[in-house]
């Protein structure tokens, strides 16, 4: 964490500084707003995060509750998310205070007594460190607490506006606003009242019955499973012995998959109740919590399960669905206007809990779209790059849906209709890095280039999450992990790998630097005048060397930015490897150095050798010229001084 450069920070430095819109913020839900966010679930408390880091964006959130969630029904946090916590930095604070999943048990029938379960094996859970962050569990209500602090502290001061119900909204062709929103009141004096706000775009994160989903047009189209199941969070005293371990149970009376959650004595009960009869209109819904809890006793036999509390019920059968599209432009338009309406979450797509998925993925929905819309808002990035949303995150939706169906099904079975006995806990570890959210892969667009050199950064797969290793801070020797240092912040990330050279040798390296630090093909040279050079692209390096080789000095100016209104050093841009796990050697870099580039929501954009300046250019060029157009890009005489 930064700070001081402003000047003397006496408090929590976690609350910035207001600036833009967050001068003087009007409580009241104004009448005109860039970004209106309908929903406060996770893909939309994530996304409102995000764009509280643009301060001259206007972004406000409505809720139809009257206040903050109080009991989540989601409760699986993967290993990706956690790295996206850490990007708004409260990673550790959450891992404090969550289960963490370590194994996964497996039961099945005794082959003595059938009538009886057995533990039949165990599973490590990250067996391939895919991830340094754990898989945890912890109530979604936590989750947006979190998310909404950092809002809160945010340059724009963002809060949820609650108490407003989406009942619709009409998209015009033109205007500075053109997307009319009707809201009504559910809550305090004005409640059962309309409201209009007027938008730029919106965002519809309002869950599977999204009322934004219907009013540009989508539905969700998939299958049922007819096959319905129990959950509920529970207190309870029982001879189980793997109650704090999480289980895949499969009882000759039917199946549960158990789930500790936080605090050391609540857990979740995935309970069987078995096929569904497509023809009974959804009774097993009525399904009562006395009914639940004796089927977990029966499957559990032959230990039993004391119900003390119920903290939270409920009971679903299996679906399926995915929306044709994210946006509200049609397949017959698409290329030919902007977006102006977008959906997330649980609105574009759905399936069974049991994957711990849902949460997940749409928080990554939220960060996708929030960081575009704020390059966009801001002038940084063209119109065109809001139609890549629908484009990544349905084809991920569609990839989810496709192994939840595989998943569920398996869970749903009998322990005699597997082929082998050790099926389900082989896929459980065989596809470990799906759920862990790791193999999401975007393909080449207007902001993720080509594969043509991967071989130079063969452990950074373009398009796929940068994945984060060691390395050591040169200024103050401290041993880090290069990805923790990228905070959602709305800033691409440029790491440069330096080659053998240390710096001030007239290598490639400082070569490079200077390309950044004075070509007019620099994405450097669109920072707006006056604004720290580093304001919207992290550039740093890491060389080859230990921390004790390397000169700092000597490190090229542009890796070193002089920031905030005293103009001072800013010494956390220069790294060297770690001797005890070399980066280089970890991530498969080419020994004669690479440039990665990262987009700000974590995912590899590109991997360039050296000397392809002209191919950095290009690739950023798309970005940036409409902004160059529209204002005037930093004088390239103050950008070499600042490098300087």
């Amino acid at each position: 964490m930064q700070f001081h450069h402003h000047g003397y920070v006496s408090g929590d430095p976690r609350v910035q500084p207001a600036a833009g819109v967050g001068l003087n913020r009007p409580e009241e839900l104004p009448d005109e707003v860039d970004v209106l966010i309908v929903g406060s679930g996770p893909a939309g408390m994530l996304a409102a995060a995000q764009l509280s880091m643009f301060p001259n964006v206007t972004t406000r959130l409505v809720e139809r509750r009257p206040g903050r969630l109080a009991i989540g029904q989601a409760d699986g946090i993967q290993a990706r998310s956690v790295e996206t916590f850490q990007a708004f930095g409260f990673a550790e604070r959450i891992i404090a205070e969550a289960y963490r999943i370590t194994e996964m048990a497996f039961w099945k029938p005794d082959p003595a007594n059938h009538a009886n379960i057995i533990r039949t094996a165990r599973a490590v859970d990250d067996e391939m460190g895919i991830s340094e962050f754990p898989h945890l569990i912890v109530n979604q209500a936590r989750v947006l607490d979190y998310f909404a602090e950092f809002a809160a502290n945010s340059p724009t001061r963002l809060k949820p506006d609650y108490g407003y119900e989406f009942q619709g909204l009409e998209v015009a062709d033109s205007g500075d606003y053109p997307v009319t929103v009707t809201l009504r009141h559910t809550s305090g004096p004005n409640e059962g009242r309309e409201r209009i706000v007027r938008a730029k775009y919106v965002v519809g994160s309002d869950g599977a019955r999204s009322k934004v989903r219907q009013a540009i047009g989508c539905t969700l189209a998939g299958d049922q499973a007819n096959h319905a199941w129990g959950v509920m969070d529970v207190l309870a005293v029982t001879d189980f012995p793997d109650i704090r371990t999480k289980c895949a149970i499969q009882g000759a009376k039917g199946s549960i998959l158990h789930i500790p959650r936080e605090g050391g004595h609540l857990f979740r009960m995935y309970v069987d109740l078995g096929e569904v009869d497509p023809n009974s209109q959804h009774s097993v819904r009525d399904t009562s919590i006395e009914e639940i809890i004796a089927k977990a006793n029966d499957i559990l036999h032959p230990y039993t399960l004391d119900v003390r509390n119920v903290a939270w019920h409920s009971v679903y059968e299996v679906g399926h669905r995915l929306t044709d599209r994210f946006d509200d432009v049609l397949p017959a338009d698409r290329g030919t206007r902007t977006p102006r309406v977008f959906i997330t979450g649980d609105a574009c797509h759905t399936h069974s809990a049991k994957a711990g998925q849902g949460m997940n993925v749409s928080m990554q929905d939220g960060f996708n779209i929030a960081w575009k819309l704020g390059h966009v808002l801001e002038g940084r990035s063209p119109e065109s790059l809001l139609s890549t949303y629908s484009e990544e995150r349905q084809v991920v939706a569609k990839n989810l849906i496709d192994f939840d169906k595989e998943w569920s099904t398996m869970m749903a079975k009998k322990p005699e209709e597997f082929e082998h006995p050790s099926d389900l806990e082989d896929f459980y570890v065989q596809t470990a890095e799906f759920p862990a959210g790791f193999m999401t892969q975007y393909t080449p667009s207007l902001i993720v280039g080509s594969s043509d050199h991967q071989d130079l950064a063969t452990g950074f797969p373009v398009g796929k999450r940068f994945k984060s290793a060691p390395v050591v801070r040169v200024g103050d020797t401290n041993p880090i992990h290069l990805g923790h240092h990228a905070t959602a912040d709305g800033r691409w990330r440029i790491y440069v790998f330096a080659d053998p050279a240390l710096p001030g040798t007239n290598s490639a390296t400082d070569k490079l630097a200077g390309w950044f630090a004075n070509s007019p093909e620099s994405p450097l040279a669109a920072t707006p005048a006056g604004a720290d050079l580093d304001a919207w692209f992290d550039l740093k390096v890491i060389y080859q060397q230990p921390h004790t080789a390397v000169d700092i000095n000597a490190a090229p100016a542009v890796f070193k930015p002089q920031v905030g209104p005293f103009r001072l050093t800013d010494y956390e841009k220069v790294y060297a490897t770690d001797p005890k796990a070399d980066i280089f050697d970890l991530r498969g870099i080419d020994r004669n150095g690479a440039v990665v580039v990262v987009r700000p929501d974590q995912y590899v954009a590109n991997v360039v050798p050296l000397a392809a300046t002209a191919e950095l250019g290009a690739f950023f060029g798309p970005l940036l010229k409409p902004l160059q157009q529209a204002a005037p890009a930093q004088p390239r005489q103050a950008v070499a001084a600042a490098a300087r």
